[in-house]
């Protein structure tokens, strides 16, 4: 029981040789860096997605989770700039892309420094120091910032969750297990 957190450990990586940035057969949208309209832009992607892979709601949820930090922290709510999605969807699969034009993930290796000595705390049940590490946070955060969503990121793609070498995109797959008359084929 020890290891279970840290026999799990996934890290963010960088990868742009990575299968998951091939765009083939993927459709594409492109949207301003509007806040208000993060929603919306996660509807219109999700509508295409089979009943079946929704799962009430979190997939919308997650795919509005990176549109949000391509928004605010990649393109810096700057409404000139696009945010770029490139997505497929199947009974099998959620598969997707998205771009920003900012700068990139420049503290991806402190992310997951940090987040791989919040694993270690919580394997060891550490609750006392677990509590500096709530959140992940930067002199550039602010009060609705903590690396959460990047935290349940990694647990939801379970295909991978890679950035190319600008760090300004990432790349995702949700891998579904197949059902054959009610028995689900892994």
């Amino acid at each position: 029981m020890e290891n279970t957190y840290l026999s799990e450990l996934k890290e963010i990586k960088v990868d742009e040789g990575s299968p998951l940035f091939d765009k083939t057969n993927m459709f594409y949208k492109e949207f301003p860096s509007d806040f208000r309209q993060i929603r919306y832009f996660t509807l219109l992607i999700v509508q295409t997605a089979p009943l079946e892979i929704k799962e009430i709601n979190l997939l919308e949820q997650q795919i509005s989770e990176i549109i949000k930090n391509a928004v605010k922290h990649g393109n810096k709510c700057d409404p000139e700039r696009k945010v770029r999605v490139w997505y497929s969807f199947s009974p099998q699969h959620a598969h997707l892309v998205v771009q920003d034009e900012g700068d990139g993930f420049k503290d991806l290796e402190k992310w997951n420094d940090f987040n791989r000595k919040r694993l270690e705390l919580l394997s060891r049940h550490d609750f006392e120091n677990l509590q500096d590490f709530v959140s992940y946070r930067t002199q550039l955060s602010d009060d609705n910032d903590g690396g959460n969503a990047l935290f349940a990121a990694l647990e939801y793609w379970n295909g991978g969750f890679v950035f190319n070498t600008k760090r300004n995109a990432v790349a995702m797959l949700k891998k579904y297990p197949q059902k054959r008359q009610g028995i689900s084929v892994e």
